[in-house]
């Protein structure tokens, strides 16, 4: 087991209603705040209004800015930053998703840095300062709601990039599973995706035994996986809800990563399809991963046996375990087939017209390598692109 540190300060806030807390909890950061969101679903669902009167009740100022897309943009960001301080403002509350609350930390980190935010996630610099950021959930998916984590799409050059920095974790989550009732099949598909995603770039670890590491990321993959199979035969099951949203908190928290170095080759893979293609992410992973791991799974064959046996109930063949190891794939394969997703380029309608760009593109985090259960070149990530096709 690796050495390391792990912080979860966010205030998680879980249940039926619960968004009618949200003054009251902001209250205590900030008189006047940004009220961040995405397009017309949050109004035309009725939370636009129950938040703002929460708001109203505990007096609380708001200055709105709409427009979120999906992978968020920098201009959007950029927009932000200069109306927070246009406005004095010292406190954003995002009411959306993954993509909502990664721009509201982009912004948060923008306002005291004298620079261009872009440098932070260009690697030419490290925020030491940030506006506080609240959250109301509205898609379980990204995890970002308790994350260090935050992901802005570049328009020059449609560059999609990442920070990680505890500093940007948010100070409260308002969880409400109702949220997501409304939500179409395919977007909560994308959000199971991704949750799963974030597990499984931790469990590829090549740090050694991990017993209670693997056992918790494997029970939180079959949670996820059997109550994506009740959602999708009864959308407003509030349990299933529930477990989905908790799971993606729990993904991505870091909690699952104490102790060991995860792998992230195949985020940093999917970030490329969807800054050019505008994927969903969640559709992007479900095309990428069981690619990589065609690619990887021989490096470390005993592991991906391990999850074909523990996570979909492959009968271990110990004469063959390759077979194995395939058989759990094919298997995750099918499930994000079940669900809706796509699990080919082809099936997105995306060409193999742009793969040499994107390999090109594709963030190297460890000099000319990406991932760490297989430190993969820019040749190998080509090849996982075409295996993608």
């Amino acid at each position: 087991m690796e050495n390391f540190r792990f912080l979860s300060p966010t205030e998680i806030v879980f249940g039926r209603g619960t968004e009618s807390l949200t003054g009251e909890l902001v209250k205590r950061y900030a008189s006047k705040i940004l009220f961040h969101y995405g397009g017309g679903s949050i109004k035309r669902t009725g939370l636009y209004d129950r938040v703002m009167s929460s708001l109203r009740q505990h007096g609380v100022e708001v200055v709105e800015l709409g427009n979120v897309q999906p992978n968020p943009r920098l201009s959007l960001v950029q927009e932000g930053i200069e109306l927070c301080r246009r406005e004095g403002i010292n406190f954003i509350l995002a009411v959306g998703g993954g993509s909502v609350i990664d721009s509201a930390k982009a912004i948060g980190v923008g306002v005291p840095y004298p620079g261009d935010v872009w440098d932070f996630y260009a690697g030419k610099a490290e925020p030491k300062e940030t506006l506080p950021v609240g959250v109301v959930l509205t898609i379980a998916a990204a995890g970002s709601e308790a994350s260090k984590s935050s992901v802005i799409t570049n328009e020059d050059g449609w560059l999609k990039r990442g920070i990680n920095y505890d500093l940007i974790r948010p100070v409260f989550a308002v969880m409400n599973p109702e949220l997501t009732f409304t939500l179409p099949p395919y977007q909560t598909a994308c959000g199971v995706a991704d949750i799963m995603a974030h597990i499984m770039e931790r469990y590829f670890s090549p740090t050694g035994d991990h017993e209670l590491l693997d056992r918790l990321c494997e029970a939180t993959l079959k949670a996820v996986i059997s109550n994506a199979y009740r959602v999708m035969a009864d959308p407003h099951d509030y349990n299933a809800r529930a477990q989905i949203m908790r799971a993606g908190t729990l993904a991505h928290n870091d909690l699952l990563s104490t102790g060991r170095i995860g792998d992230w080759a195949s985020h940093q893979m999917e970030h490329e399809i969807s800054a050019i293609y505008d994927l969903a992410h969640g559709a992007g992973l479900a095309i990428v991963f069981p690619a990589w791991m065609k690619y990887v799974y021989k490096s470390n064959v005993g592991r991906f046996v391990q999850f074909a046996h523990r996570v979909w109930d492959v009968d271990v063949n110990f004469e063959n375990p390759e077979a194995a190891a395939l058989a759990g794939i094919n298997r995750l394969e099918q499930f994000f087939t079940d669900i809706g997703l796509p699990t080919r380029l082809s099936h997105a309608d995306i060409g193999a017209d742009r793969l040499e760009e994107m390999a090109d593109k594709c963030r190297m985090t460890n000099g000319d390598s990406v991932g760490q259960l297989v430190k993969l070149t820019r040749r190998d990530v080509l090849e996982i692109y075409k295996l993608a096709v």
